[in-house]
């Protein structure tokens, strides 16, 4: 049986981002599982902002383009979606935006069909970015991605990082850590019942 195929990604493009971090922390958690994860910084993939005009009169950017390959070619991701006035990210809903966008000879939301996916969160507020999570969780919902129930929102992000990476809280180390572990075994599962 073939490993399964993780995409990972921060919804930020800042160097520093928490985020970011946090991500590396679930790819583990993945890895030792098994899993094969590819991990990407969307700051690699710069996208106009999503415009109809635009769409119609060039198609889906190159960079959309990249993106949605990967999309497409990977069966989970792994979402670390920081919270901006109590919701998603823009760069994060553009980039979902464009991959959304139907090209000729393909069924509508392509990309997102069967997938699987595993949220988590940061932020130096109290609630982690618990609020953000809400709104990723309903829009991934709603095209056709099944969203686990566990997820990690950890607070007071500027406080919570070693040096080296890891999270000062052994116990939220070892549940973002499970969140990758718990996607991965997820799709292994999935595996097996359709071998």
């Amino acid at each position: 049986m073939s490993a399964p195929k993780i995409l990972a990604f921060a919804g930020s493009t800042r160097t520093g981002s928490f985020n970011k971090q946090l991500i590396k922390i679930a790819v583990a958690g993945a890895t030792a599982a098994g899993a094969e994860v590819t991990l990407i910084d969307l700051r690699d993939f710069p996208m106009p902002l999503y415009d109809g005009d635009l769409e119609a009169a060039s198609g889906v950017p190159e960079q959309g383009k990249r993106f949605k390959q990967l999309m497409r070619s990977h069966e989970g991701l792994l979402l670390s979606c920081p919270e901006y006035n109590s919701s998603m990210t823009g760069v994060f809903k553009n980039a979902i935006d464009w991959a959304s966008r139907q090209e000729p000879g393909e069924a509508p939301l392509a990309c997102f069909a069967g997938k699987v996916a595993s949220l988590m969160s940061a932020s130096p507020g109290g609630l982690g970015g618990l609020r953000g999570l809400v709104h990723v969780r309903a829009m991934l919902g709603n095209i056709n991605v099944l969203v686990l129930p566990a997820q990690v929102a950890v607070p007071k992000a500027h406080e919570a990082f070693e040096a080296d990476g890891r999270l000062k809280d052994p116990k939220q180390q070892a549940a973002v850590e499970q969140l990758g572990r718990s996607l991965a075994e997820m799709l292994s599962t999935l595996h097996s019942r359709g071998s």
